[in-house]
């Protein structure tokens, strides 16, 4: 690259980075091509984007984006996924790229709201449910409270309306009584 080209890549990729809500390196030895271009397809079809980047150029964007914590990661080769909207559904797609590949790409760390992620904690969000079915497991979790107490204010209501009738008949047995 030349000086203007890597200047380019710099600041696009610090732009990516300052962008994303969540960002996470990983180790692409032993992936070819063709590999490489499924993985991208993936993740491109969960709103993230998959980027080899040169070590070097990556540490000086990220040192001007304020984001040195992550640059101890930066050895080897290195491919980094930016996501802005799916925190799991992005680590997810590249566990499973990797379940189906002999385990590559792996997980060097990832940065989410500020704070770096060990491998580890990266693999743990691959795991996690999607953000669809956490809802719909929350959603699940709050039907029963509200149902019962639907028909407890229900009960309630009846209960009113049972003791208005046994009111309105007392005061119309007393006005007959006179």
């Amino acid at each position: 690259m030349i000086k203007e080209q890597k200047e380019a890549f710099v600041a696009d990729f610090r732009e990516k980075a300052e962008q994303a809500s969540a960002m996470y390196l990983t180790d692409f030895t032993g992936l070819d091509v063709k590999a490489m271009t499924v993985l991208r397809s993936r993740l491109k079809a969960a709103g993230c984007e998959y980027l080899v980047v040169k070590n070097r150029l990556a540490k000086r964007a990220l040192d001007e984006a304020g984001m040195a914590g992550i640059v101890d990661s930066l050895t080897g080769p290195t491919g980094v996924v930016f996501t802005s909207n799916g925190v799991v559904e992005a680590a997810k797609s590249v566990a499973e790229f990797a379940k189906e590949h002999d385990g590559k790409p792996t997980f060097k760390s990832g940065l989410m709201e500020g704070r770096v992620l060990g491998a580890g904690e990266v693999a743990r969000i691959a795991e996690l449910p999607s953000r669809d079915v956490l809802l719909s497991m929350l959603a699940g979790a709050l039907g029963g409270p509200m149902a019962a107490l639907a028909s407890a204010l229900e009960a309630k209501v009846g209960e009113m309306a049972g003791l208005f009738e046994a009111l309105r008949d007392k005061k119309s047995q007393d006005g007959k009584a006179d």
